[in-house]
């Protein structure tokens, strides 16, 4: 995974667009105008003249403006296969060029209300932009995800489970980084028995995002673009880590999304920043 080169290649586009420093108003008018996005950006995104085979867009799955971003990114790559976080194939194989062109009837036909996803509005914009490109499903059915706490994690992963390290125990260390931050995730109120089988299940759902793209790319010839949060996104451990393990012949472009002038953990190519959205207690939902 050259992401050596990646990185001096993004920092040139980035310097050529002015791009790493947009202005908080900008952002806001953006995620406003979210859910009228035209068919093509109004304006170069973040990743205009970057090369690479597969592009892992990250964002914070309630940000707006995040999904903007993405959009105009997907714009830039014109990919030939877009893998969502949010689809499962079954889903995916329901798009058509039809309903692309009618937002309620494609978060319909996605029964994307029923999903627990934030609003389609905010993702319809990434669709558009992806028009033309074949749709693809990255997310783990539940009954499979559920099956990790049954039958362990390469058995609900499948066939070639050993190639992607999912046989294999993690590091000591970036085990008890992902336990604590499992722990994080749930206000403390998992119960710590629990917080293995969380931490195999987002191996699990990254190892499949990263089985998608790379079949994606070596069915189309890419580039492929993969829409996923953060936690996904990241190149220590996350989709990023599994292709290079798997594919290291193939070039990943990562991008991180911040809010309020924080940095994703993880490590990305790209990082850019929005104003974050107000979300109340986020731990509210425990008591």
């Amino acid at each position: 995974m050259a992401l050596a080169i990646t990185r001096k290649r993004v920092g040139e586009a980035l310097a050529v667009r002015g791009w790493g420093g947009q202005s908080a108003a900008m952002w806001k008018a953006l995620a406003l105008m979210a859910p009228f996005a035209l068919p093509f950006p109004a304006l170069a995104g973040p990743l205009v003249g970057v090369e690479g085979d597969i592009f892992v867009l990250g964002e914070v799955h309630d940000n707006p403006a995040h999904h903007v971003a993405q959009a105009e990114a997907v714009s830039d790559i014109a990919p030939r296969a877009v893998v969502f976080e949010m689809l499962t194939p079954e889903q995916a194989a329901r798009v058509t060029d039809t309903l692309l062109a009618d937002p309620e009837a494609l978060g319909a036909a996605l029964a994307w209300e029923e999903s627990g996803w934030p609003d389609f509005a905010m993702y319809y914009p990434i669709f558009v932009a992806a028009r033309g490109a074949e749709i693809i499903g990255g997310a783990v059915p539940r009954d499979r995800t559920m099956g990790v706490l049954e039958n362990g994690l390469a058995a609900s992963f499948g066939d070639a489970a050993d190639l992607f390290g999912l046989t294999d125990p993690l590091p000591e260390e970036e085990l008890a980084t992902r336990l604590n931050l499992q722990m994080e995730a749930h206000c403390g109120k998992l119960p710590v028995e629990m917080l293995p089988d969380m931490v195999d299940i987002q191996r699990l759902r990254d190892a499949v995002l990263a089985r998608a793209a790379i079949t994606a790319e070596a069915e189309t010839g890419g580039p492929v673009a993969v829409i996923a949060g953060n936690g996904h996104v990241r190149e220590d451990w996350g989709v990023p880590a599994y292709i290079a393990r798997v594919a290291p012949e193939l070039t990943v472009v990562t991008l991180g999304q911040g809010e309020d002038g924080g940095t994703p953990d993880g490590g990305f190519a790209v990082t850019i920043d929005a104003p974050g959205v107000d979300r109340g207690d986020p731990c509210a939902v425990f008591e």
